[in-house]
């Protein structure tokens, strides 16, 4: 029998979404934030009419066999990712700003995946995939990984550990994850590692293929199967985005708020396999989209129509103070005069180039793009629109994801923003979740 699965840490349900695409059954989960919580709901419960799986709730003030009731025969599979805020270097230099004695080892987040087990173990789950950053590897001298995979042998499973790219199972977006895949002993079975349905074409090594030497040392690291077979070349911007709305066309366009429910008609039919695979992941294509509201920068928006592809802070800050100095001649601000620098001040964005020379960034359409994260929520200039002169909207940050199109976001368009930047990419997960499937097929 097929084991039903228990989604931890769900977020708003990336991980889930790929292991029901896989053809589990998701009977339950936890998440702490109500939002994230409000969206997993939707999604995985209330579109098919079903009552919600999810427990709203902090995992370490909940029994870890709460769910005993939801699991007959078959048993569960327990999925999920513990935060990653206290392993990943953003997270480790938000906590370093905020005092000297904020070190990550001391964030608690650091050890929830010790709740994780717990409930493994409560539950005696057939089979464990857990994800989170690479980063995850050196916590203060630990490998978390390392670490679960000896406490899942030592009460009788095999387990291993392996770093994956999310751009070689289609998701148009660079995003290297650790996972963790382990299945009883007495399942008599094994649980492979995922097949890459997409390639790089090119030389470039990313961040941790070049570290995958030194993480042999690890007794548990397994390495990742090599994507040059797949049948695809990754995914780019152009090939995620070209199909979407028109939102902004120019700099001098009039902005508008929109509801995250209001659907607009696609400009194109779909182009490529992926569009294909956003449109119609629940089985009927879609006709729409929605999800369309991006960022009112109004400073900004000039200063965007003028960046290139590719182009990061530095750039825009330049193209900032030329637009600057050309309104400043207009109307004949003498130099440092208070209108001169009050204009100034309105005009050019004052972060410190050395310090954030990349928290600007235009897509590239010919590449993929860069790692999504959760400071989408504070603002957008880390993935300005290749095309349009504006910030990404909510549903293309959700297509550099890679949720379907008819993934709802019933929330804020800063909720949306965090909850996709924290996600684990669909696609990702449903090239995780088909290998589990595999294993246990037979029963």
């Amino acid at each position: 029998m097929l084991p039903k699965v228990i989604d931890l840490f769900s977020g708003c349900g990336g991980l889930a979404l790929g292991f029901e695409k896989a053809g589990f059954d998701i009977v339950a989960g936890i998440e702490l934030m109500p939002e994230a919580c409000k969206t997993i709901s939707y999604n995985l419960a209330w579109r098919y009419g079903k009552e919600e799986t999810h427990i709203c709730g902090d995992i370490t003030e909940i029994e870890g066999d709460i769910f005993k009731e939801k699991i007959g025969d078959e048993g569960c599979i327990i999925i999920g990712g513990p935060p990653c805020q206290a392993y990943s270097m953003a997270g480790r230099g938000k906590l370093r700003s905020l005092g000297e004695d904020r070190i990550n080892t001391k964030d608690l987040r650091g050890f929830l995946y010790q709740d994780f087990l717990r409930f493994v173990f409560a539950m005696d789950a057939r089979a464990v995939v857990m994800e989170n950053v690479p980063e995850s590897t050196n916590f203060g001298g630990l490998n978390i990984p390392e670490i679960v995979c000896k406490e899942l042998s030592e009460k009788g499973y095999n387990a291993f550990w392996t770093i994956l790219n999310s751009a070689d199972f289609g998701v148009p977006q660079v995003r290297e994850r650790v996972f963790v895949i382990a299945i009883k002993e007495n399942e008599k079975k094994e649980v492979s590692l995922p097949i890459p349905t997409n390639k790089n074409n090119g030389d470039e090594l990313t961040q941790h293929q070049k570290r995958f030497e030194g993480y042999k040392q690890f007794t548990y690291f397994k390495s990742p199967v090599d994507g040059n077979k797949a049948g695809l070349p990754w995914t780019t911007i152009v090939e995620a985005f070209s199909d979407l709305p028109v939102i902004f066309p120019t700099a001098d366009s009039k902005y508008k708020l929109v509801s995250l429910n209001i659907e607009y008609p696609y400009k194109s039919k779909a182009n490529n396999e992926f569009q294909k695979i956003m449109r119609t992941w629940y089985g009927k294509e879609n006709y729409g989209v929605t999800a369309n509201a991006f960022r009112k920068n109004t400073r900004d928006f000039p200063i965007f129509s003028r960046m290139k592809q590719g182009d990061n802070y530095i750039a825009a800050s330049k193209i900032a103070n030329e637009l600057f100095s050309k309104e400043a001649k207009v109307f004949g601000y003498e130099k440092n005069s208070e209108e001169y620098l009050k204009l100034y001040n309105k005009m050019v964005p004052q972060y410190d180039r050395e310090k954030f020379e990349n928290k600007w960034r235009r897509l590239d359409e010919t590449k993929l793009s860069h790692t999504l994260v959760a400071h989408l929520a504070k603002d957008t200039y880390s993935h300005i629109h290749p095309w349009e002169p504006r910030g990404i909207t909510v549903r293309e940050a959700a297509r550099i994801q890679s949720f379907p199109d008819d993934f709802f976001f019933n929330c804020s368009m800063g909720d949306a923003y965090k909850q996709i930047g924290n996600a684990v990419p669909p696609l990702l997960s449903l090239g995780v979740a088909k290998t589990v499937f595999s294993a246990f097929r037979e029963d």
